[in-house]
């Protein structure tokens, strides 16, 4: 494949180092403007709780926050985690944003709690809707609130009912990828943090794929981590924000995003296998000025045949988040008119 396919954003509404929830909110409101203006075809945030480094854990407040603030582009979730939720619920919330935004709202699905176990069980107070099993039958009833209601049918969302969200289903192992092919959706691979099992799901998920009514083919997004700037070497500074909380993580250790610091400085921090780990949550990313840019998200591409990319950029500097955004943006337009 010689072009890039459509591009959208995930946004995991990152708290900067020396700043707080409210800067984060912020800087998701000006990242989805400038995503809109730069034609990103769809704005997504995740849900995380108890995390001292994001802000995005009402994630359907925070859709509503940021469709209001747009006008054009798609805003959804990236996703929402089920066994948190019980399925009318999110049903409600997400067939009010879809009436209050019609046609901008996607409802994406995920089986992981997004959280610790015991935030996991503050939330739902109990541990039911946790199991595969459970996951695919909660799908497929918020599915059900959200098809026009039947005769009979005594518990419906209002407002819900109708709208028929698209529905995507979120994941970093097979069985996401299975059930994806089953219910006959479309897939998104959380690659920007787990990519090891990337290939071997889209590969499940194409081969198993059940056509529907919606979605006759098989429709794969992938996450990139992706880091623009006008050289190489400012790229990578900007880009060991994200590597030192890779790092981080490898000890258990959350927080705000970091300052970036420089990339000799950060190959000195922690242990070899510290670094092996989070250069493993890495290695979905491309980095660099946009003609290195180009030719990672090429050979990213070509590799995946993803329908889709979906990007995610945790950048320190607000500024230099906007411009990577716009420069990723540009690149994308020389590579499909090239």
């Amino acid at each position: 494949m010689s072009f890039l396919p459509p591009l959208s954003v995930l946004d995991l509404a990152p708290i900067p180092e020396g700043g707080d929830a409210a800067t984060a909110l912020a800087r998701s409101v000006a990242l989805a403007r400038q995503a809109e203006a730069c034609g990103y075809q769809r704005y997504w945030l995740a849900e995380h709780h108890n995390m001292d480094g994001v802000a995005c854990s009402a994630t359907a407040v925070l859709v509503g926050h940021v469709a209001g603030a747009t006008q054009r582009i798609r805003v959804g979730s990236g996703g929402v985690m089920l066994p948190n939720h019980a399925p009318l619920t999110v049903a409600e919330a997400f067939g009010t944003l879809a009436t209050l935004y019609p046609g901008r709202i996607d409802l994406g699905l995920g089986r992981a709690p997004g959280t610790d176990m015991a935030t996991a069980r503050a939330l739902r107070r109990h541990m039911a809707g946790a199991g595969e099993d459970d996951f695919a039958q909660e799908v497929q009833e918020l599915m059900h609130y959200l098809e026009p209601a039947q005769a009979g049918q005594q518990v419906r969302a209002i407002p819900g009912q109708g709208t028929r969200i698209p529905v995507w289903i979120l994941g970093s192992s097979l069985y996401g990828a299975q059930l994806a092919a089953y219910l006959g959706l479309p897939y998104a691979f959380a690659s920007h943090f787990a990519p090891d099992l990337l290939l071997q799901a889209l590969d499940i998920y194409r081969r198993s794929f059940r056509p529907s009514a919606r979605w006759p083919k098989p429709h794969a997004m992938v996450a990139v981590n992706a880091v623009a700037a006008d050289s190489d070497d400012e790229a990578a500074f900007l880009a060991t924000s994200l590597q030192q909380r890779f790092l981080a993580m490898q000890r258990g250790v959350r927080g705000p995003l970091p300052r970036p610091v420089d990339p000799a400085d950060f190959a000195r921090m922690g242990s070899a296998q510290e670094h092996a780990g989070a250069a493993r949550m890495y290695a979905c990313s491309a980095v660099g000025a946009p003609d290195t840019l180009r030719a990672q998200l090429r050979e990213i591409v070509d590799r995946t045949q993803a329908d889709e990319l979906i990007i995610a950029g945790a950048i320190h500097d607000d500024a230099a988040r906007l411009k990577s955004c716009a420069l990723v943006a540009e690149v994308a337009g020389a590579v499909a008119s090239a």
